[in-house]
Order: C-alpha cells, then sequence, then structure tokens
C-alpha cells in the first residue's frame, strides 16, 4: 500500500486562487443585484460633495481648499464602505444558512476574505471614480495625473484600519446592531477627524482630542500625498495601533461566532 501525502487539493496556491475568484465573482454579482448597494456607495459621497463643497466658491474656487476637501470626502467614502459593506454586510451574511456551509468547507476563510476585500476594492473605486469627476469639473482642485497612482494607494491603505474595525463588527454582533454600530461609529469618528469640517476651524481641545482618531491621521496623511507636502510619522503609527488592535478584536469575535455555531 502507498501513501501520498502532501499539502490538501483545498490548500494548493493555484485550486484556492481560482474559489478566491469563484467567491469574489459571487459577491460582486450580489452587489450587482441589489442597485441601492451601488447607489447608496456611489451617491453619498457625491452628494456630500455636491452639496458642502460645490456650492461654496470661497472653497470650491480655491486650489488647496478644494483639493483638501476632494480628499476628505474620497476617505469619508473609503470609510463608509469599510464599515457597512464589511460590519453591516457580515453580520447579514452570518444570519444565512450558505455562510455556514462555506465555513464549514475544507478551503477555509482565506477565500471569502479575499472576495469581501475585492468586492470592497470595487465598491470604492466606484464611489472615487465620482468624487473625482466632480471635483475635477466643477471645482479647482487639482493633483498632478503622475501622483494619482499614490494617492489611489494612500486612500486604499488608509482603509485598511477601519476594514478591520468592519470586520470586527460584522462577526461581533448580530445584523440590527452591526447596523446601529456602524452609523454610530462612522459619523462621530468622520466629524471628530475632519471629514465634514476642516480640522483647522477646531478648537484646540478638540483638534488635540482628534489626532488620536483613525480618520483624523487618516485624513493628514491623504491630504498631504494629494498636495505633496510632507508625512508625518505619527500620523502611520496612529493608523497602525487602530489596525492593530481591530485585528484583534476581529480575531477574538471570529473565534467566538466560530466556536458557537461550530462546535
Amino acid at each position: 500500500m502507498t501513501t501520498t501525502t502532501g499539502r490538501p487539493a483545498a490548500h494548493h496556491p493555484s485550486r484556492a486562487l481560482r474559489i478566491a475568484l469563484a467567491h469574489t465573482r459571487l459577491a460582486v454579482l450580489e452587489a450587482v443585484r441589489e442597485p441601492v448597494v451601488i447607489v447608496s456607495t456611489v451617491a453619498f459621497p457625491a452628494l456630500v460633495l455636491l452639496c458642502f463643497v460645490v456650492p461654496q466658491r470661497t472653497v470650491a474656487g480655491d486650489a488647496s481648499a478644494a483639493t483638501a476637501a476632494t480628499g476628505q470626502v474620497a476617505l469619508f467614502s473609503i470609510v463608509s464602505v469599510c464599515l457597512f459593506t464589511y460590519g453591516a454586510g457580515i453580520a447579514e451574511d452570518r444570519t444565512r444558512p450558505f455562510d455556514t456551509f462555506l465555513r464549514s468547507l475544507p478551503a477555509g476563510a482565506v477565500p471569502q476574505l479575499v472576495a469581501r476585500i475585492a468586492t470592497g476594492v470595487v465598491l470604492s473605486a466606484l464611489g472615487l471614480l465620482v468624487v473625482g469627476l466632480i471635483a475635477a469639473f466643477l471645482t479647482e482642485a487639482t493633483v498632478p495625473w503622475g501622483r494619482l497612482p499614490l494617492v489611489g494607494l494612500t486612500l486604499l491603505g488608509c482603509g485598511v484600519p477601519f476594514l478591520v474595525i468592519g470586520f470586527a463588527i460584522g462577526y461581533g454582533l448580530r445584523p440590527k446592531a452591526a447596523l446601529a454600530v456602524a452609523q454610530a461609529v462612522l459619523f462621530p469618528l468622520a466629524f471628530l477627524g475632519g471629514l465634514f469640517v476642516p480640522p483647522e476651524t477646531f478648537p484646540s481641545w478638540l483638534d488635540t482630542a482628534s489626532q488620536g482618531t483613525p480618520t483624523r491621521a487618516a485624513r493628514d496623511l491623504v491630504v498631504a500625498t494629494m498636495t505633496g507636502s510632507d508625512v508625518d510619522a505619527t500620523w502611520l503609527l496612529v493608523l497602525l495601533a487602530w489596525t492593530l488592535a481591530g485585528a484583534a478584536i476581529t480575531g477574538w469575535a471570529y473565534r467566538r461566532d466560530e466556536g458557537r455555531r461550530f462546535r
């Protein structure tokens, strides 16, 4: 009798890639089949720019102010996708029998994780495209073409802490609670981070408090990248700290959910 040893088929790189692509295709199709997801992701940041930036000619007509405002709205788009697509979305998926079936398969959680991240990137790209077009045609915001790839990568990188926060909400709470918590987290963080009101207008105590939030660190990093200003290492440390904290909570929530539903 001969015994064959080696890597399980589900863990083979090419097989894992095909499984991840299949999950991604399914997730994107589900999003496309629910137009409200696309409309809310694309329309809300665009409306924020149209209603609060474009009419203010002192902001929209000034290149520096318009560029900063565009960066703030673009980051808000990323944050909202992370908290709602991953937070409320994962919590809703966990109630479906199909999700339980998928998590019991030998492929493990990685293909689903890759699919969720890829879907979020697609939705974020749609929102950023609309925001960029509005800013280009209706404001004086200017970013050199050669800097656009770096700006895009910075926006996606700044979304990582909010990604893991969304995962923590999604795996830790039930759908109704997850939606409420996502809303309760999004808007205070957006305000404290200067995504609605420029932080230069904050009183000193609020400005000091906001510098410990991931939205403020991400906002300052995005605006610095768009304008070519210097980057403060403190911003990166704040984002890293929030990412590690969110990842730790996500790991705990995932293991708790797995132990509760699969024991």
